[in-house]
């Protein structure tokens, strides 16, 4: 009687597995891309609400000219985009969660394609490993070339620190009306404006960093050490 283990691939049910697995895979996939559609979405949304407070802003500037009435209406309608902004910015931050959950399903995904194939492991780039060093290489974030996640240089390059430069700008617009408001002069609204942009900026930056980390899963295929 033989005792010797069926070829990798070729033990009953094989096929199916690889079609559960594909299904699977694909379906990731198209979630993933409904992630991408909705970033994208809620970045326009916020863009158009934007646009439309300045040029809103710029009518009444021209009938009121800079007057009482334009400074009230400022006021309410930056903020009204300041919440608008935080509340895109909150969302972006849980879209790039959820990404991050789907990289790493494809990862467990990919390694059962290897326990079924290990043949094929060298024509992968993308990792098989469900940990953090696996799902950023499946990202594309090398890093041992110097990149630090959650570093400033890389947040001001997502879609979440670009918004928050610009709702941080956005409350210093805020800042500095009110002060003009109260009839400080025009240094201290400067620097109340300036203030606001940088109380608003760190607050934001100390958010996004807080937000820099992946779904609470438990890691079943860890990257081997080296």
């Amino acid at each position: 009687m033989s005792t010797e283990m069926p070829p990798a691939g070729s033990e009953p049910g094989a096929t199916t597995k690889l079609q559960i697995l594909a299904t699977e895979h694909w379906s990731l996939l198209a979630t993933r891309s409904l992630t991408y559609t909705e970033s994208f979405g809620r970045v326009n949304m916020f863009l158009a609400i934007l646009s439309g407070a300045v040029i809103a802003l710029a009518l009444v500037a021209q009938a009121d000219r800079f007057g009482p009435t334009f400074v009230a209406v400022a006021i309410f309608m930056l903020s009204v985009v300041l919440f608008a902004g935080v509340a895109t910015v909150a969302r972006l931050m849980m879209l790039n969660r959820d990404d991050f959950r789907w990289v790493i399903g494809m990862n467990r995904l990919r390694r059962a394609y290897l326990d079924l194939h290990p043949e094929l492991e060298p024509h992968f780039v993308t990792s098989p490993y469900d940990d953090l060093p696996g799902a950023l290489q499946t990202l594309g974030i090398d890093m041992t070339a110097g990149q630090r996640l959650g570093s400033l240089l890389h947040g001001l390059q997502t879609l979440p620190g670009m918004l928050s430069v610009i709702v941080a700008a956005v409350a210093g617009a805020i800042g500095a009306l009110v002060g003009y408001a109260i009839g400080i002069p025009l240094v201290g609204v400067l620097l109340a404006g300036a203030a606001a942009f940088v109380v608003a900026a760190v607050l934001m930056g100390i958010w996004g960093n807080r937000s820099v980390r992946g779904p609470n899963l438990e890691t079943r295929f860890p990257t081997p050490k080296t």
